[in-house]
């Protein structure tokens, strides 16, 4: 396998901008060009001895100026373009009367266009800032420490324009110290946004109550369980992978659910930790019989990391999974956020087509912030 390309940022981007075509406001030169033609016209009519017939170019202007403008300056840039059209100094050749006509009308209606379109970005703008919230408030952003363990997160929703899938991770500290949740729920997109909520609140809730990891996990579990038969056709269910540090961050205990064992990051050695894999949430943990988990020590410079099946099951077009282990062994020196968006950035070098939703989790017990 070849190396990992390190890019030039230090820092955690924000998810790719929706393009110009997916609601974003128009680029800088769509916003030009109606300007850019009335001035060209009438530049090149006033230097011309002769009349010019490129009086059809006028018609471009007020449609144009009504994908980025206002109805203001959509209906002065058509008064311009009237203005070009029957001022003599410009002689553009005589138009006609149905010439002027169509202008005009073609200058009205899109006068009437950029009014409705102006109105919908507005209402698309507020929807949009309204669902962003929503989905900030299910999984907010990670701080960079928690108690004694440094944080740095990536997370990556399959469905395009959202922020939120059927990924989650939270990292939480209780009077029974740091615990931490990666998950991901049956389905991906915004139809399982509702479970995610769900499993993050009840996470959150037993944090706080309950004194050992794997009554965490049965209280995640019956969640799931209380939701699903609330539906005849429901079958929810989701993979975890819980971990909770001691007080000092000396050790840690893993939980796994049907989700991918963390990754254990030692002086410069990269080792898949041996957690016995219970069954996922919501398929009733009570019948698999008594759910136990594994304990780690942890030494000064210990990293975790925990990868959602967006990672490990990453196909290239040869149908070869990501070899994720191997490359982290390539990335031991880089620090945790860095470390999160050059696995993504190998990811997609990887497999180009990116079906699942993609979350990475890096705790580093002890560590200092960052950007320290």
């Amino acid at each position: 396998m070849g190396k990992v390309r390190v890019p030039s940022f230090r820092r955690v981007r924000e998810p790719a901008r929706r393009g110009w075509l997916r609601g974003a406001p128009a680029p800088g030169w769509v916003r030009v060009l109606p300007w850019a033609l009335v001035v060209g016209v009438g530049v090149a009519t006033l230097v011309s001895p002769h009349s010019l017939d490129i009086g059809f170019l006028l018609g471009a202007i007020p449609p144009l100026a009504g994908l980025s403008y206002g109805p203001l300056a959509t209906a002065l840039l058509g008064a311009a373009t009237v203005g070009l059209l029957t001022v003599p100094a410009f002689h553009l050749n005589d138009p006609g009367q149905t010439d002027l006509l169509t202008i005009l009308f073609v200058a009205a209606l899109s006068v009437f266009v950029s009014f409705v379109r102006s109105r919908r970005d507005a209402q698309l703008d507020l929807e949009r800032a309204v669902a962003e919230a929503a989905q900030r408030a299910v999984v907010p952003p990670l701080p960079e420490r928690v108690g004694p363990v440094g944080c740095a997160g990536l997370y990556r929703a399959a469905q395009r324009g959202t922020l939120v899938g059927g990924d989650f991770f939270d990292v939480r500290d209780g009077p029974y110290g740091v615990r931490a949740v990666m998950g991901d729920v049956q389905g991906h997109g915004l139809s399982a946004v509702a479970t995610v909520a769900s499993l993050l609140g009840a996470f959150r809730e037993a944090v706080l109550d309950l004194p050992d990891l794997e009554a965490v996990a049965a209280r995640l579990d019956r969640r799931l369980v209380v939701d699903s038969a609330r539906s005849a056709h429901a079958e929810l269910f989701a993979t975890a992978l819980l971990l909770e540090f001691t007080a000092d961050a000396g050790a840690v205990r893993i939980v796994a659910c049907g989700h991918p064992s963390p990754v254990l990051l030692r002086g410069g050695r990269v080792t898949e930790i041996d957690v016995e894999a219970w069954t996922p949430l919501g398929l009733g943990l009570s019948d698999a019989g008594p759910l136990s988990g594994v304990s780690v020590r942890l030494r000064p410079g210990d990293r975790l990391f925990l990868a959602s099946d967006g990672v490990w099951e990453a196909r290239d077009t040869g149908g070869s999974f990501y070899p994720l282990v191997e490359r982290l062994s390539q990335l031991a020196d880089h620090e945790a956020p860095l470390m999160t968006e050059l696995v993504w950035a190998d990811l997609l070098r990887h497999s180009p087509e990116i079906r699942d939703d993609v979350t990475m989790l890096v705790l580093t017990p002890g560590a200092r912030p960052f950007n320290s």
